[in-house]
């Protein structure tokens, strides 16, 4: 209810009248305030009004699910970053603080988000995800993004690798009730979780947090979360990027090719020759899977595994360079900066800042996709 006193009609009065009205409105949608009674007289509008709830307000409700999966993160990966589980292709990811847009790199993937929001960008796309939906990344793709969190509520994240062995052998038994895709699919997109799916993902997390239950159980409920994706509404994306249907997945096949061999030589002739496509034809339909050319795509898969070198592995801007493939590390700082924004040295400091990182590892190199927070 608006109780309005006397004011004048100035067209001053009027927008200031209306003004107000505008925040009340604003209250109103952000609160659990029922009704709102304002008191004014124009000579004092813009001191003398005032806000009130006529009823008191009702504690917010919290989904006992939702609470106990971020009980779970708490205890799971309490620091920001990419927290590894003990199952093997199975991630934590956490922020605590908002993160401003930054090039990523992702592996083909199931990106669950239990709380907090990032957005996506692709090209000119952009993919909103937050709490409560599942992005799929059917095949690696480097984009931008950035990530809206705080300590109060930090981004909370859980990633599974798809593997693709076990996609095959779903396939196989999904063979007699789900054909080819009905439509070109598209390398990245974000879906509401249906109650299967989101039971399955409390599972996961509650099997995580037990050592036993997570090498007895946690494999079955990854498999169910595989099955509840290919089943659903971004599950053409992962099957055709598997059977290679379509033009999507002859460039599917071609990324894998890329991040198998980003350290070698690589030239648009054979990756095209690779994928049974023209020069042409592979040149459109990559661009339009992954929003840049082949060779571009090369060079930042490239930078995203020196950067990961570099934070994980202790390397040095030049050792790092010379690992993905680069013979000039005057070259490669150049093409660094240009990407990330930062000198190689600067952005390893900004990365282990942000994310807390422990000290370097050592590790023998593997040709891995790269996935960043």
């Amino acid at each position: 209810m608006i109780r309005q006193g006397s004011h004048d009609r100035s067209e001053e009065g009027a927008r200031e009248y209306l003004n107000v009205l505008k925040i009340c409105l604003k209250l109103l949608v952000r609160s659990a305030i029922g009704r709102l009674v304002i008191n004014f007289k124009h000579y004092s509008l813009a001191r003398h009004y005032t806000v009130m709830s006529t009823r008191s307000v009702e504690p917010v409700s919290v989904d006992p699910a939702q609470q106990r999966v971020v009980e779970l993160f708490d205890a799971l990966a309490p620091t920001p970053g990419l927290t590894r589980t003990s199952l093997e292709g199975v991630n934590l990811m956490r922020a605590n603080s908002p993160m401003p847009r930054m090039p990523v790199m992702y592996e083909p993937s199931i990106v669950i988000v239990c709380q907090g929001r990032k957005r996506g960008f692709l090209g000119d796309q952009v993919f909103q995800y937050d709490a409560q939906q599942y992005l799929v990344l059917s095949v690696p793709l480097p984009f931008e993004c950035e990530t809206e969190a705080s300590p109060e509520e930090p981004f909370l994240a859980i990633s599974v690798r798809v593997d693709l062995t076990m996609v095959a052998e779903l396939l196989m038994a999904l063979n007699e009730t789900h054909g080819a895709a009905q439509h070109e699919p598209v390398g990245i997109y974000s879906t509401p979780l249906d109650p299967a799916l989101c039971n399955a993902v409390q599972r996961l997390m509650d099997a995580l947090a037990s050592p036993l239950d997570a090498r007895i159980l946690a494999p079955g409920v990854v498999r169910e979360i595989c099955y509840r994706v290919l089943t659903g509404e971004q599950g053409d994306a992962i099957r055709a990027a598997l059977t290679h249907q379509n033009h999507f997945g002859r460039i599917a096949k071609a990324l894998r090719r890329i991040h198998a061999d980003y350290h070698g030589v690589l030239d648009v002739d054979t990756l095209a020759s690779e994928a049974g496509m023209s020069l042409a034809v592979f040149h459109a339909q990559f661009k339009a899977v992954t929003a840049t050319s082949p060779m571009q795509y090369v060079k930042t898969t490239r930078l995203h595994h020196a950067r990961l070198l570099m934070v994980q592995d202790g390397l040095n801007a030049g050792a790092a360079a010379a690992r993905v493939g680069y013979e000039s590390a005057s070259q490669f700082s150049r093409e660094f900066k240009r990407l990330f924004g930062l000198s190689p040295v600067d952005e390893v400091k900004r990365m282990r800042a942000v994310y807390d990182a422990p000290p370097p590892r050592v590790v023998k190199p593997v040709a891995r996709y790269v996935t960043a927070v």
